[in-house]
Order: structure tokens, then sequence, then C-alpha cells
């Protein structure tokens, strides 16, 4: 089939590697794409916000899948123009994508769901704010309403930086702090069956030690060794299963990737939130183990056939990817400097290790920054330890003028 992956970032660029890799893929498209995108798929020009448009695509393609990667066209309705023009298409609609464009939403789900979750306020005044602060204490969990590209949520002891920020938002959820580790489980769902995937941990703070503001995710982790072995069984008989149910219960049933951050707290599984798609950078770890061809898995969603998908097949290896991020991230990002060394990479180091590109573009013959995170270094190994070394080594040759990467992504994990 022929398939069109909407977005530009590392995580459409392991979805496009992974989809160029399946035998039934006989062409491959992706809008806006990127640098390293072009080199797997043909890129085409096209405002990834605008449904019409992308059904116009998809419709001049011949497309026999639509994948929609990031978060904000799916809040803006894009998977509906697609499915109007009668295209199958993998990503929920513009009201099941509210489980992500709105935590007020997703608590309210969650609530009718009966998963487990933090306890919340949801607040609109400067009053509510002090009120709810007030009522929770420090540490201080303060979540933008709406979509903030990853860097909408403040953890913070400070609660001056807390109220600040609360200030600043139109509508703001306030929550108890979790503790404990956390972990992202995805699932592929259309709207009835329910397949989770493979358990990873990402780091989301921009510095070592988790210091740092909070960034889109500085690198990710999978299998994780020190999980419970029960952990997916038991999300999906207690999270996931039961908001998809939820969802279609409401009238809006949610068909695509079900995304589920948890906190494995002392008092049991808590969801910290939900996103409606695959999530950046853990689909790159996630991704690198998935033996089971992705093409069709995400076509048996999109067609409401998933209860007829064979089990998922996974490689043994660990994976590890590694974000080199530009200067200033997660501020004001500088833009427009060379990349050099992903040749070297390609020569000395592939299959083991490869690079994903996020934030690129080509300017002449060079490979240029274009975004805050730019790259995202992935390697397997036997283990984490060789995973980890493999992914550094690479990490190593590349020269991004002002770069930054964090070096301890899976160490924790590699070494216990």
């Amino acid at each position: 089939m022929k398939v069109l992956v909407i977005g530009g970032g590392a995580r459409e660029h392991a979805l496009c590697r992974s989809l160029s890799l399946d035998p039934d893929v006989t062409a491959l498209h992706c809008a806006p794409g990127n640098a390293g995108i072009a080199e797997v798929a043909e890129l085409h020009a096209v405002d990834q916000l605008d449904g019409d448009a992308v059904a116009r695509l998809a419709t001049e393609l011949g497309a026999g899948l639509v994948v929609v990667g990031p978060e904000a066209p799916l809040v803006a309705g894009v998977a509906d123009a697609v499915r109007a023009a009668g295209i199958p298409v993998f990503g929920p609609s513009r009201e099941a994508a509210e489980l992500e464009g709105s935590k007020a939403f997703a608590k309210d789900v969650m609530a009718g769901a009966g998963v487990p979750t933090a306890r919340s306020y949801v607040c609109t005044t400067p009053g509510e704010i002090d009120e709810a602060l007030d009522a929770f204490g420090a540490p201080y969990v303060v979540k933008d309403d709406g979509l903030a590209a990853g860097k909408g949520v403040v953890v913070t002891d400070d609660l001056a930086t807390a109220r600040a920020h609360a200030l600043a938002c139109d509508r703001v959820v306030i929550e108890e702090y979790l503790d404990g580790p956390e972990v992202s489980l995805f699932a592929i769902t259309d709207g009835t069956t329910v397949l989770p995937l493979q358990p990873a941990q990402d780091f989301k703070r921009a510095l070592d030690g988790d210091e740092g503001p909070n960034t889109g995710g500085m690198g990710a982790y999978s299998p994780l060794p020190w999980a419970d072995p029960k952990l997916v069984d038991e999300v999906l008989e207690t999270v996931l299963q039961p908001t998809v149910d939820e969802l279609r219960r409401r009238g809006t049933p949610f068909s695509g990737l079900l995304y589920a951050g948890l906190a494995i707290t002392s008092r049991g599984v808590r969801v910290i939130e939900f996103n409606a798609r695959f999530g950046d950078p853990e689909t790159q770890v996630v991704l690198a183990r998935l033996a089971t061809p992705l093409a069709g898995v995400l076509l048996n969603a999109a067609n409401g056939t998933l209860a007829d998908q064979a089990p998922l097949r996974w490689r043994d290896d660990a994976a590890v990817t590694v974000v080199v991020a530009s200067h200033n991230y997660p501020d004001t990002p500088r833009t427009g400097d060379r990349i050099t060394g992903l040749e070297e990479i390609a020569e000395l180091d592939a299959p083991h290790a490869y690079v994903l590109h996020a934030g690129t573009k080509r300017d002449g013959d060079a490979v240029v920054s274009a975004g805050g995170r730019v790259l995202s270094v992935t390697a397997t190994g036997t283990d984490l330890a060789r995973a980890r070394e493999r992914a550094y080594a690479a990490v190593g040759r590349i020269r991004l003028d002002g770069s930054q990467h964090r070096t301890d992504i899976a160490r924790k994990a590699a070494e216990a």
C-alpha cells in the first residue's frame, strides 16, 4: 500500500523508518517531513493543520493509509477530514483527541472510567489557583490545560514559580504530586480492541540528574528491567481499556494511538496524563524493538479490525535514544547551525545505531538545525548497557555548534 505520514519530527522519522522497512509498503510519503525523512520518503509541502489540504494530498497520491503523527493536527481535526474523504487514517477524531488537547477533559474521562489518577482542581481565576496550590502544597504540579508541546507542565517546590505559571495559562489544572518512577505505555486501538506496546521511560528535564526545565523529552529507553512483569496487563485492565470503553460510551470513539503517562506510586499505578499520539522520544525506542511489520497493524486500527491482528512480535534487544538539542533549548533555540558527522555514523555505527532527524532541514548540500530538538540518536544492543554505549558513541561523532544532550539517559537502569 501507499502510506502518507503527517509531521516532521523525530517521531515521524521513526514511523517512516519502520514503514520503509515494511514489505507491504510500496510507496512512502511524508508531509512536510525533514532532511532525514527525505532519505526514506518522498516529501510534500503542505500545511499539516489544514485537514482539507491533507485529504487532497492523500487523494492525489492514492494513499491507502494516512498516519497523523503530531498532536496539533489531531486536535485540529485533520483525521476527520481524511476519513471524510474515504481514506483509512491512523489517528483519533478531533473530539477524541481532546483527551490530549484538554487536561480537564482527560480528568473528566478518567473520572467516568474509574481510572486511577492524581486528585486535581481545574482553575480559571487567581483565587482558585491560590486555593488549589494551598490545598496540595509542595511539590506543586501545574499544567496548562491546552497543548503546549510537552512544555506546559511545571513541577516545583517554589510557590512563586508555580503561581506565575498558573497565572500565565487561560485555564490550568493543579494536582497532587505523584511519587515514584514514571513509565510511558503506548496502546494501538480501533475504538474497541486495545493492543498495548512495550513500556518505555523518557527523560523530561533538560539536564543530567533530572535538573533544569521541562522539555519535550531528552531521551528514552526500553525495556524497563525494574518494572513488574505484570505492569502492561494491569495498565490494560485498569487504565487503557476502561478509557477506550468510556470514550466509546460517550459517542466519541478513540481510534489511533493512546499514550498513557504513568507514575508507579507507593499507592499503585496512577495516570499522569494521556496523549493522543505516539510519544517523542519514546517512539524511537519502542519501534526499534518492534519486529511485527508496522503498516498492517496501523491499518487494522484504522479499519476497525484490530481484533484480527496477530500478537505483536518483539525483538529481545534493548534500545536507547539520546536527543541532541540546539543551543538554548528549551527556551528560544538557535537554528541554522551546520550538522556534521551523520555520514560517519551511517558508515561506522549502522545498523546498531542510527540518527532520526527532528528539527533539521537542507541548506544546499548541508544539513542544518531547524528546531529545539535536532536529532534523536538511537541504538540497540543485547542489553541496555550495550545499547547505551552504542548510542553515546554515535552522539560523540555529531558536531553541532552549541548543542547539548544529557549524559545519563538509561544509566541507572543499565547499572542496576
